[in-house]
């Protein structure tokens, strides 16, 4: 006698890996939704600390692609970090502390910070 096996049903298989924000629902399908937000709101808010993620699940990906000389720079921070300071981290990790860290001076210098002063350089 042949058996039959369920499988599961889409819903199970593409279900968001994080719980929901108790901000707003967000639609069980099609696009997200973006609310926007007014300048005035966003002068009078106090930025807060820009913090990396650290270590935990990313369900956004992006690709970057950077030189031999870049990837050898990376590699050697890493390393660095490791055997001076005893910090054991990832290239993922070292490069998102390294993005918080530009974007965070950014914001609190804008035109005077670094990363505008490099790409006005280039």
């Amino acid at each position: 006698m042949a058996r039959r096996v369920s499988m599961p049903a889409a819903d199970d298989l593409f279900r968001p890996t994080s719980p929901p924000s108790t901000d707003a629902p967000e639609p069980e399908q099609g696009p997200r939704r973006v609310r926007a937000v007014a300048e005035q709101a966003v002068e009078e808010a106090e930025p807060a600390p820009r913090r990396p993620s650290g270590r935990v699940r990313h369900d956004e990906k992006m690709t970057v692609y950077v030189t031999a000389d870049e990837l050898l720079d990376i590699e050697h921070a890493r390393l660095v970090l490791r055997r001076e300071h005893g910090l054991a981290v990832d290239r993922g990790r070292l490069v998102r502390e390294a993005v918080a860290l530009v974007l965070a001076d950014l914001e609190a210098q804008g035109a005077d910070s670094a990363l505008v002063r490099r790409l006005l350089d280039e």
